[in-house]
């Protein structure tokens, strides 16, 4: 199956690029070695999928800054919201498959206290969940074969992440504050791209499986833990780390309190494993010092 991922130069991008079988086709707005592809531009992106016969496109691109979504959200809605459903309409026409990632921020506008299922219903809190919501939404509208898959607490030895910084903060303060009143599950983005592989060979084998699905690590924690375990796994020591509330640190975006998400059906209908966050973790902690 000829493939395009969009997003290329981003951390599930680039763990793509470190396993996709030859002949897949990587894009981005900028960097080497990538395809340079506007997806906000329907005629050059219908024009990519048409010329080089690309059966299904995997999305990775996204405007993910959530703080300056607040202050762009026309850009945010743009990249979001618009550009997955100039996608979908392209690989629509040639009877493929587009899988979308979205994520967590879908929710958040409810009180929730056990793993989200796929059906629940939506309730972002800021512009940054609104805009992967209409995306989300765009994609479903289209009419072409998908796959949407939500995922959280992003992080790799690639780009920037909550790992790298609470490793340089750790690495260059006495102490640091971190919030311990948001509950999610880290996903390391090489984790995902292996499941990305093994739902599109599933989809490739003529197997029902369109719908949105849920992946992120196994287990669930909070920031300031995930913050300690982080410094733990570095050897770093010479930074106390403090738990805090969100309200010690306003921010312009509301994030979701409780955010975990349900793996259930993702596992049972492609039958991935998925490791737990702490092994994950592990490593990428591991990568990094050998960098």
């Amino acid at each position: 199956m000829k493939v395009l991922v969009t997003g290329a130069c981003g951390q599930l991008g680039t763990a793509l690029r470190q396993i996709a079988p030859a002949g897949w086709l990587f894009s981005d707005i900028a960097g080497d070695g990538v395809l340079h592809l506007d997806i906000t531009d329907a005629a050059a992106v219908k024009a990519a999928v048409e010329s080089y016969g690309i059966e299904a496109v995997v999305n990775c691109a996204a405007y993910t800054n959530v703080e300056a979504a607040e202050d762009n959200p026309s850009d945010a809605m743009l990249l979001n919201g618009t550009a997955p459903g100039i996608l979908a309409a392209a690989i629509k026409e040639r009877g493929g498959l587009i899988l979308h990632i979205s994520t967590d921020y879908v929710f958040g506008g409810e009180t929730l206290t056990k793993p989200i299922k796929e059906d629940a219903a939506p309730a972002p809190i800021s512009v940054y969940g609104q805009s992967k919501l209409m995306g989300e939404e765009a994609v479903k509208a289209s009419g072409a074969d998908y796959i949407i898959i939500r995922t959280a607490w992003m992080y790799s030895q690639w780009g920037k992440n909550f790992v790298k910084t609470i490793r340089t903060l750790t690495s260059t303060r006495n102490s640091i504050k971190v919030v311990q009143d948001q509950q999610g599950t880290p996903t390391y983005a090489p984790d995902l791209a292996a499941a990305i592989l093994v739902i599109l060979d599933k989809y490739a084998g003529g197997a029902p499986c369109c719908g949105v699905y849920n992946y992120t690590g196994e287990g669930s924690t909070n920031w300031y833990l995930f913050a300690c375990e982080i410094a733990r796994l570095s050897g770093i020591t010479s930074c106390i780390i403090a738990p805090c509330s969100s309200a010690e640190f306003p921010t312009k975006a509301a994030r979701p309190k409780y955010s975990v998400l349900d793996k259930t059906l993702v596992k049972e209908t492609f039958g991935v494993v998925i490791p737990r966050w702490e092994d994950s973790l592990r490593r990428c902690i591991s990568a990094l010092l050998q960098s």
